[in-house]
């Protein structure tokens, strides 16, 4: 029986179709302006990818930011929930997520069977998420897949005292204004991240293992900042990282 997960966040939409506890099809697209059409696009794709229908599906399970928006009957699990399994499937031994994505950062604690135990969560602003790197990279002017590789040029670390993303972009350009090179900046910005992440791991408790989920995973200098602040080695899934809240939407379809 096939069944499917869609995760639709602020930047992005991802579907992941399984059947018999193994992988179909998992596509990430564009949130853009409209998390409802961007849903149906995922969606459209994935059953593409899988050669099935829609009718084929047995369960759904949506989360996410746009979870509302979703246009199929679903069933809706908070992104809490869905990350955590997603990663107990990747690795069971890991304790400790934490998920950085467009709009929001989390820590959570599971338990050995991938529940959740307990979770912090910034989401009162956009401070350490993959919109303060966006605005971050523009004010650099560099790519935001391209900020990870300007960091490792740096000598130093400069020190980003704002970590409000409007602040924070003043800031940048003034450092830049006074000469300051933009690698040691780019630096600086991975380090206030990896500082305000720190902060909520501090309220959970860190367990090992240690995994990072969301898009943001796919920086490692971000990841090199946070295993250094933590002091702990974290694990990047071998999979898409973007997809571990779909693909626990999808392990908790399978259950129904």
């Amino acid at each position: 029986m096939a069944v499917a997960g869609i995760d639709v966040g602020s930047l992005s939409a991802e579907v992941v179709i399984m059947e018999s506890g193994k992988v179909l099809a998992a596509v990430i697209v564009p949130t853009g302006s409209n998390s409802r059409t961007a849903a149906e696009k995922a969606m459209k794709e994935a059953l593409a990818l899988s050669n099935l229908r829609m009718e084929d599906l047995t369960a759904l399970i949506a989360t996410g930011y746009g979870r509302i928006n979703v246009p199929f009957i679903a069933e809706r699990v908070t992104e809490i929930t869905c990350h955590a399994r997603g990663a107990h499937f990747w690795d069971p031994n890991v304790h400790t997520v934490i998920d950085i994505g467009g709009q929001d950062s989390k820590v959570i604690r599971l338990n050995d069977k991938g529940g959740v135990v307990d979770f912090a969560m910034n989401d009162k602003c956009a401070a350490g998420t993959g919109r303060f790197l966006e605005v971050m990279a523009q004010a650099l002017e560099v790519e935001l897949d391209q900020l990870a590789v300007l960091s490792a040029g740096a000598t130093r670390t400069v020190k980003i005292s704002s970590m409000c993303t409007v602040f924070a972009e003043s800031e940048v350009v003034s450092l830049i204004a006074e000469g300051l090179p933009r690698e040691d900046i780019a630096r600086g910005l991975h380090q206030s991240i990896a500082d305000r992440t720190a902060g909520l791991a501090k309220r959970v408790g860190l367990e090992e293992k240690v995994m990072i989920t969301g898009g943001v995973a796919k920086n490692r200098a971000l990841v090199r900042a946070l295993e250094e602040k933590l002091q702990t080695a974290i694990i990047i899934p071998l999979d898409d990282p973007q997809i571990a809240g779909a693909l626990g939407a999808a392990l908790i379809a399978a259950e129904i």
